[in-house]
């Protein structure tokens, strides 16, 4: 199918392009790197009266420390992740996650932002960027805001997002070699959307501890409670009861084969934890 008819706005500032968003109020759409809102138009899932263009923005695609971490743009690619193109973003938990998205076409275009604004349950980074607890900067015409990446998403495909508001950065904290991470996702084939994933990141320097399941019918689950157990007791709070006991408090109404799934997703992450 082809995209119905849309005006096209590709503005040369931020604060142009959100001028032109709060303008077109709910027919206005913003677009990055147009691999989730592309197929979208063409198969007439999103109608919109305007898209405005916000991928080439300099506000938007440059990497920077910012106080206490990192200010990631929200347009920054996928590829330029994997590749190590930033030096701030060249930590192997970002490029081994960013490496495993979709396929690489799909990784030349799609942005971290447009990933997190689309809130697909299966998607890698709502789920990998919780487990560091980052935080996103949301703009619109006039005002901003920061929201934690756990508390972003509210249900499949729906997000914190009010009407003309975009994500314009990711602010992540400092990734060091105190970081003990693990990210693993079930898939039918390399390429797919997980069927299961889990992400966990713990740093004792700062603090941080995180495990978190993905590919669930809604936002990504914190497992708080295990990831307290571990940060205190080390791979002896892992065992299998323990896994199988959190998998069941965040997807109580599962069937039994999905759970399992999700047992074996969080069981093999942090066993990349327990290995780095």
């Amino acid at each position: 199918m082809k995209a119905a008819a849309f005006d096209y706005v590709k503005s040369a500032t931020l604060p142009e392009a959100l001028d032109a968003l709060r303008a077109g109020g709910v027919g206005a759409k913003p677009m990055s790197g147009s691999q989730s809102l592309g197929p979208m138009l063409n198969l007439r899932l999103a109608r919109p009266a305007q898209v405005v263009d916000v991928s080439r923005l300099t506000e938007m695609r440059g990497v920077s420390e910012a106080a206490g971490g990192i200010r990631v743009g929200a347009a920054v690619t996928h590829a330029e992740v994997e590749d190590g193109r930033h030096a701030l973003l060249r930590h192997a938990y970002l490029r081994y996650v960013a490496s495993g998205i979709a396929y690489r076409a799909v990784r030349n275009r799609g942005t971290l932002g447009g990933s997190l604004a689309h809130a697909d349950p299966a998607a890698d980074w709502p789920l990998a960027l919780a487990a560091l607890d980052a935080r996103l900067e949301l703009a619109r015409a006039g005002a901003s805001r920061v929201v934690r990446v756990g508390e972003f998403m509210l249900g499949a495909f729906t997000t914190r997002l009010e009407e003309g508001e975009i994500i314009t950065a990711v602010l992540l904290p400092r990734l060091g070699d105190t970081l003990r991470w693990g990210y693993y996702k079930l898939c039918r084939k390399t390429g797919e959307f997980a069927h299961a994933s889990a992400a966990a990141a713990f740093d004792a320097r700062t603090g941080l501890a995180k495990v978190v399941l993905g590919a669930l019918d809604g936002p990504p689950a914190a497992l708080d409670g295990l990831a307290q157990a571990i940060a205190q007791n080390g791979a002896a709070a892992a065992t299998q009861e323990a896994l199988r006991s959190a998998v069941a408090g965040a997807m109580p109404e599962a069937d039994g084969i999905d759970r399992a799934m999700h047992a074996a997703a969080l069981e093999r992450c942090l066993a990349q934890v327990f290995g780095n």
